[in-house]
């Protein structure tokens, strides 16, 4: 990530939910390299053949933040939390449709000639969109008794962003995250077991 001054990122997205295309492109060199280290960092699991590599999950994530052009972007720290938001349905919807594939949503007719080309067969990694979906439907569970806890785990999971970060993002204390992030991590062990 290029470096970038103390509210930099911040005044960026000031000027282009103004309608400044240059603070775009600024602001796109400035963070591209942090979103594609997220992206990476998510999909290292996946399997080699995969349908979403880096590139393209950040590539999906930047044409949604162009949608959201104009939210009222109050500094670093909310881009990368929306990103992150962002991120995380791009990867669930990709973790539940694979696993529509599994049961068959793709199925189309075709007429069998008596031989199968397995090579031609997708490979779906369904252990691991089963993992992104039961977490996601854990972290909507404990958004609706801890919504800053489920906030934090978004944050720092999908976001990426430090202790510090996700302290100033959602304007508490690093104390607070520490604790709503212990809260969090065993609350989704326990529901995820």
């Amino acid at each position: 990530m290029m470096q970038a001054g103390p509210g930099e990122i911040t005044n960026l997205l000031k000027a282009w939910r103004q309608g400044d295309h240059h603070a775009l492109d600024r602001l796109t060199s400035l963070v591209y390299d942090h979103l594609r280290q997220l992206a990476r960092q998510h999909l290292r699991k996946e399997r080699a053949d995969k349908r979403l590599d880096p590139t393209a999950l950040v590539h999906e994530a930047y044409l949604r933040l162009l949608d959201a052009r104009t939210l009222d972007w109050h500094d670093r720290g909310h881009f990368f939390a929306v990103s992150a938001t962002i991120m995380r349905r791009i990867l669930v919807d990709a973790a539940r449709a694979r696993a529509t594939v599994k049961r068959g949503g793709d199925r189309q007719q075709v007429e069998h000639s008596g031989a199968i080309d397995l090579d031609r067969l997708p490979a779906i990694d369904t252990e691991r969109a089963a993992q992104i979906c039961a977490l996601d439907d854990a972290l909507n569970d404990l958004a609706r008794i801890e919504p800053r806890a489920a906030k934090v785990v978004e944050l720092r999971f999908f976001g990426g962003l430090s202790v510090e970060e996700a302290s100033e993002s959602l304007g508490v204390s690093v104390q607070t995250i520490v604790r709503d992030w212990k809260l969090a991590r065993v609350w989704l062990s326990q529901e995820l077991r």
